[in-house]
């Protein structure tokens, strides 16, 4: 992994160059879940790159992986801070023109919010299992998870990913914002009208931590949208449906860039 500085903060990043290059395609920049980090998105990130013709860049946000600790408490606004004065400082740190986002989860909201609140040209996102509102499901499937990571070794398995940070830390702030009581208003769909570039939407039928209905109130918000639903999947479509995402967003790409 590389590094850039954005105001003060080192973040973990990697490009990866895409084996079917196009000259001039914009590159993808993909932000990770609530746990994630550059190196939870395993190889999938490029495989998008081979099949897009689009490099990826993968980064992990301050307080995951092998970027720098979080310095200060996670307030109820710290997807705005990522999508309004990081995302936008990291484009232009690396020197990125007209990306697209591929967000998942967490990342998948920072994504909309970017393109809903900033002035940030994206030639298009790719939104997976994005959120822009507390659900009862999802409390239920945060509360599950929790107690998976008291009983099982989902710990162990993150720490593989957070070497430098707390992995109880990184846990514990995901989990107390989402059951936080002063947290269940939390509601960012106002964002969703100022979306101008395309979206290729993508949700799970399975998802434990939204409903359909969730998915269905977002896309009918959105100017220009692309839909994949996909059944027999839950909150991780590129884990679960790898190349039916690949496909979808290939697709997407395909019909912006020609």
């Amino acid at each position: 992994m590389k590094s850039v500085v954005v105001d003060g903060v080192r973040l973990e990043y990697a490009r990866l160059p895409s084996s079917h290059h196009r000259d001039g395609a914009p590159a993808i920049v993909f932000l990770h879940e609530g746990l994630g980090s550059a190196s939870l998105w395993r190889d999938f990130p490029q495989r998008v790159a081979d099949a897009s013709g689009c490099d990826a860049i993968v980064y992990s946000r301050q307080g995951y992986g092998g970027s720098d600790p979080a310095r200060t408490p996670r307030t109820r606004r710290y997807l705005h801070h990522e999508a309004i004065d990081v995302l936008p400082a990291l484009l232009d740190a690396l020197g990125l023109q007209r990306p697209f986002l591929f967000g998942h989860s967490d990342g998948a909201t920072i994504a909309l919010l970017c393109a809903g609140e900033t002035a940030t040209p994206l030639s298009g996102l790719i939104a997976a299992a994005p959120h822009v509102l507390v659900e009862d499901v999802t409390l239920e499937g945060i509360r599950r998870t929790d107690d998976a990571y008291r009983a099982t070794d989902l710990g162990q398995r993150l720490a593989r990913h957070h070497p430098r940070q707390d992995v109880d830390r990184v846990f514990a702030d995901w989990r107390d914002t989402w059951l936080d009581p002063g947290f269940r208003d939390w509601n960012v769909e106002s964002c969703l009208s100022s979306v101008r570039c395309p979206v290729l939407a993508i949700q799970g039928e399975d998802d434990e931590y939204a409903t359909m209905a969730q998915f269905d109130h977002i896309t009918a918000q959105l100017r220009d949208v692309t839909q994949l639903r996909l059944a027999d999947c839950r909150h991780s479509p590129h884990k679960d449906q790898p190349q039916a995402v690949i496909d979808a967003t290939a697709a997407f790409i395909e019909r912006l860039v020609t």
